[in-house]
């Protein structure tokens, strides 16, 4: 059976591959309620499972794969990245961001530190009236802002 689909999904591939442009088809998904657990009776005891293409779901990590060599190889991606990347996590970047504070602070180095938290905002929503309120001392204290 893999020999009648190998042939025609390598020339689907190939031209997506070499004008960029994946099929429509390929964005497609049948959504199809999935039960979790409970009454089967009550709607909130199912999830959402999205069924796309199997095509897509061939390329998808080959194109992924391609993308991350070529961002990783071109210096696109620092080293010090930690979100989005394989085997790297919130955890990783803690440690290594606790590693670099106490480096600097054994060498008796000033460290500065800024959180920010956009988990609660979409950052469409910037700037607020809020965030101006925020931003303008700042400002006048000298601190600097890229972008």
């Amino acid at each position: 059976m893999a020999e009648v689909f190998t042939e025609p999904l390598s020339i689907i591939y190939q031209q997506s591959w070499q004008t960029g442009d994946p099929t429509a088809d390929w964005h497609l998904a049948n959504v199809t309620p999935t039960h979790k657990k409970g009454w089967k009776e009550n709607l909130g005891n199912y999830r959402p499972v999205s069924l796309t293409s199997v095509p897509e779901k061939v390329m998808e990590p080959i194109i992924l794969s391609a993308i991350m060599w070529h961002m990783q190889d071109n210096l696109v991606i620092m080293h010090s990245q930690h979100g989005f990347m394989k085997g790297r996590s919130c955890l990783t970047n803690l440690i290594s961001f606790y590693d670099k504070v106490t480096r600097l602070v054994a060498e008796g180095k000033a460290v500065d530190i800024v959180y920010l938290d956009f988990s609660r905002r979409p950052l469409t929503q910037f700037p607020t009236t809020f965030s101006w309120r925020n931003w303008l001392p700042l400002a006048w204290m000298g601190v600097l802002f890229a972008g």
